[in-house]
This record gives C-alpha cells, structure tokens and sequence, in this order.
C-alpha cells in the first residue's frame, strides 16, 4: 500500500484463480511511509513512536495505549466507506482497496493498537523510574479482513463458496503471523452489530497478532494445563465429550463439528463451536474440515439471526465471534480450537450491561440459562 502496508488478495472466482488476471497491485494514495520521522511546528524531525503496552501493576495485565486511534474512522457515509472497492475511473479515492472489486482481501490496519516499529527494541522498561510502572513497545500486528466487497452482505449472507475462502484465509494469516519475531497469540474475530459499537458497516473482521498472552487466554491456558498435569488429557477434549454426552446443550452437529452452548455460559446468547478432532488452531484443520466449517458456520449464524423475534420480524443478532486457537509458545500443547459466538442482547431492543460486579469484580452473573438458549437455537433447526 502507499504507505507501506501490506495488502493480500484472496480470490475465488474467474479470471483470477486460474491466474488469467490479476487483482490492482499499486496504491495511487499520496499517503506518506507510516514509519517516516514526524516533523514538529519549528521543523524539526522526530522518529516515529508506536502505540505501547502498559503493565497494571494490580493484576499484571497488560494495556495497550494507542491514543492515535481516538480520531479513527467511525460510521462514514456509504460514499466514503474505506473497505469498498475503488469505483472504476476514478483517479483516486481514500479507500483501502486499490481494485474496483474483489473476493476476500485481508490488509493492515490504518489505525492499529499494535503495530512493531522498526528499530525499536521490544524490552520492558520502568517508566519514569519507578519498578512498579512498567512499559514496553505494543510490537505486535493488526489486520482487517474484509468478507465481501458489497456493504450490503454480512458474513451469514456470502455463501459457502465465499466462506470456504474466508476459512482460507483466517488459516493462512493465523500461520504467517504466529510466525513474526515476538508474537505469543492470534486472534482472529469479528464485531458486528451497531450495539457491538462497530465504526464500519461494512462486512468484515479482524486479526491480531499480540506480544503477549491475553488475561483470558493466559487463564484457559493455566486450566487446560492443571487439567492435563491432573488426568493427562486435553481440558478442551473432555468438554466436547462431556457435552455430547450430555446432550441437552448441543445444538448443531456435523462430520467435523460440534456446536454447543457452554456449561457456564456469561451471555444470554452464547455458542462454542469445536472441531471433532483435537486440532490447536485453523492451519491444522484438514481441507474436510474447512470446507465442513464453511457449512456449518453459515448454518449457525442462519440460526443465530433468527433467535429473537420482534413483531414477527427477526432481528440480526449483534454478535461476538472469536476464534481462540493455541498460542504460538506457551500452553500450545495443552489448547484446543474453538470458536465463541456470543451477543450482548438479552431481549428485542434491550442490552445486557454489564453490572457492577461484572465490570468491577470480573463476576458474572446470567439472566437465563445456558439450557433454554440452547433450546432456542434447537428449536431453529
């Protein structure tokens, strides 16, 4: 890109898969190298800073500081939309995405909250002297994937074909940031929903390479692993098997997969989806499995966007999805692939907030049950 980004194409459709044409590979924008010095108002030249990470000394996680990302785009009009192809003739436009269309394309984000700066060196450091204020650079990596060129498509409504793609794509970006210098986890998720706060309508997602182990991540991880060095087996495993043992929360089942509400679910509307296989992340998955996965999770979100119902209209469901895969180092053995889908909406029109000893405590508290969601998106079938 212009400014020195990276943009990747994904294609499923003629004449680019056969190689017969390619996607527009130049980036017309007068945008400057996003690494150049910064000069100041007396001209003086300044090399670049990055967002940083910031460790709480109370819990020990760490917080991204990316103050730059207060003026990010945020609900542009339908004619300024960043994420839609460049309209044919024109000489230039600020979108993202150089070609007049495209199947999936995955870049990295304008406004990142992690992003390595080159030469600077990824060491924790006390700041302004003092021990217990810890600060480090937030060398990590964020990108957006956009699922289909038409801001009017969601990612239930691409079909399995586009889907298959996208699974593609997740599994190739998962495998080529796991293996940039530093990176400890990939995320890969998608926010939709305007009660989800997203800034763009456009159907798309995310992923981020993080530095460092999530507070969530970095306690699924310390389970799993007293979980195995108690029975020698995966905690992820056992949960799978217990659920269909069980039965009453399963509420889709494939060759491949198996989606459940969980035991303990924190949402009033929330579904695990978890591969048959002990698989730790999306590059591992077979070409049977993803292509499985690209039915079944349509299948899923056909549900979910039908759960509630207002004035006999369904509502399409604000939701979470995120994929929580092995970290790339620590805990890798003991992890176990598995999707979570969950919404903020508790009823049409009303939203779960979290309550005080949520927001404050980190304890939660349900107002239904995970058996009657469950019986919900079985009903859906």
């Amino acid at each position: 890109m212009a400014d020195g980004r990276e943009l990747v194409y994904f294609d499923d459709s003629e004449p680019y898969v056969s190689g017969a044409a390619t996607r527009r590979l130049d980036d017309p924008r007068p945008l400057p190298d996003r690494f150049a010095p910064v000069v100041d108002e007396h001209g003086v030249a300044h090399p670049i800073t990055g967002p940083e990470l910031r460790r709480d000394p109370l819990t020990g996680d760490w917080v991204a500081i990316a103050a730059h990302r207060m003026n990010r785009t945020f609900l542009p009009p339908a004619d300024a939309n960043p994420l839609a192809p460049a309209r044919p003739g024109a000489t230039y436009q600020d979108g993202e995405i150089p070609d007049t269309d495209y199947d999936v394309v995955v870049f990295e984000n304008r406004f990142p909250s992690l992003l390595a700066v080159p030469g600077v060196v990824d060491e924790p450091t006390a700041a302004d002297g003092e021990e217990l204020w810890t600060v480090r650079p937030a060398a990590g990596r964020c990108e957006v994937v956009c699922f289909s060129s038409d801001p009017t498509q969601s990612l239930r409504t691409v079909g399995p074909r586009r889907m298959r793609t996208i699974v593609e794509a997740w599994a190739d970006r998962t495998e080529a940031l796991g293996a940039l210098p530093g990176i400890e986890q990939v995320f890969v998720f998608e926010n939709r929903g305007k009660e989800i706060g997203v800034t763009l309508h456009h159907p798309h997602g995310q992923i981020y390479a993080l530095p460092y182990l999530a507070p969530r991540t970095a306690a699924m991880v310390a389970q799993a692993q007293a979980h195995h060095d108690a029975t020698g087996r995966l905690l992820g495993r056992d949960l799978l098997d217990a659920e269909l043992r069980a039965g009453t929360r399963v509420v889709l089942e494939s060759e491949h997969w198996v989606a459940y509400v969980p035991f303990a679910a924190r949402w009033p509307v929330e579904v695990h989806l978890a591969p048959r296989r002990d698989v730790p992340d999306l590059p591992a998955l077979t070409d049977a499995e993803r292509a499985d996965l690209a039915d079944v999770y349509l299948e899923l979100l056909r549900r979910l966007d039908l759960f509630f119902v207002d004035d006999e209209s369904a509502i399409p469901l604000p939701y979470i999805a995120g994929w929580h895969q092995a970290p790339v180092h620590e805990g890798r053995e003991v992890s176990r692939l598995f999707l979570q889908v969950f919404s903020v909406l508790r009823a049409p029109h009303k939203l779960k907030y979290l309550a005080g000893i949520e927001s404050g405590l980190g304890a939660w508290v349900n107002d239904t049950t995970p058996e009657r969601i469950a019986a919900r998106l079985q009903d859906l079938a």
